[in-house]
């Protein structure tokens, strides 16, 4: 009797293990501006996609924007492995790139894509009180730009402060070397101005998880800008503010960081729900 009752016990759970198995499906390339916008510039029409990889017939499951690294000069969207199969929808965004145009516009596109995020997920089952932004190197930057300096997403109707989480890894807190550089300002000239997220420490911002390399091995200072962040941000008096340094790890240092980035996530869902 005893043997067929833990018969029975394991197929039940297998059975039930299979029937939760979450589907997922992916859509590419999206055109994240509107028609004019599109019609209007052809590198936007071309570029300024995304992909969306989210769970089939489910319901308020949480999005995490991601965007790629390459020093607003480089790379294309990607929606990393390391997060499929976790419950979450990833989008991943393609940015328009310097020398083609100002990087500044990298930062625009950035912030259009979230709103298109605001906008689109319910439609998918998604909960917009529960998206993520999140990104690698220059994709880190632009996280906290839009999610630090708010008139980013004001210029597209959205609050930065709905955002769910920040979570850039290993991303520039002060202004970017490709905005620099545009400027005639060395990469060691170590600038604070409208491009840098330092300038927009605030308390009422979005969580904020900073990960980066270990500082011995990290770009020009990685880890020191994060950890000055980490530190300003604290004393502007915000209460969500999380620093991570990976010993060990260079500048891609992603696969170590990704679970830390899940952890945030489910961190974050779960006061949600209280």
């Amino acid at each position: 009797m005893k043997k067929i009752t833990l018969l029975l016990c394991f197929l039940f759970i297998g059975i039930s293990s299979f029937a939760q198995k979450t589907e997922y499906e992916t859509k590419t390339n999206t055109q994240y501006y509107n028609a004019a916008t599109n019609k209007s510039d052809s590198y936007i029409n071309e570029n300024c996609v995304l992909d969306i990889y989210y769970p089939k017939n489910t319901k308020n499951f949480a999005t995490i924007v991601w965007f790629h690294g390459g020093g607003l000069t480089g790379g294309s969207k990607e929606i990393p492995e390391a997060l499929k199969n976790k419950g979450f929808a990833i989008i991943g965004v393609n940015y328009r790139l310097s020398p083609k145009v100002k990087a500044e516009k990298a930062i625009e596109d950035a912030a259009a894509a979230v709103a298109w995020a605001f906008n689109n997920i319910a439609s998918y089952g998604g909960d917009t009180s529960l998206i993520f932004i999140s990104g690698h190197s220059a994709g880190g930057y632009l996280t906290s730009m839009i999610g630090l300096d708010k008139k980013w997403l004001q210029k597209e109707g959205i609050d930065a402060n709905k955002i769910a989480g920040l979570i850039p890894f290993s991303g520039q807190c002060i202004t970017h070397f490709e905005i620099r550089k545009e400027n005639g300002i060395p990469d060691t000239t170590p600038t604070i101005d409208a491009f840098a997220p330092l300038f927009y420490v605030r308390a009422d911002a979005p969580p904020l998880l900073l990960i980066t390399g270990d500082r011995e091995l990290e770009m020009l200072g990685r880890y020191e800008e994060n950890a000055y962040m980490a530190r300003m941000m604290k004393l502007v008096g915000h209460k969500q503010t999380k620093l991570y340094e990976l010993d060990g790890y260079g500048h891609g240092m992603t696969e170590p960081g990704f679970p830390l980035l899940v952890n945030e996530v489910n961190r974050i869902i779960k006061e949600h729900k209280k």
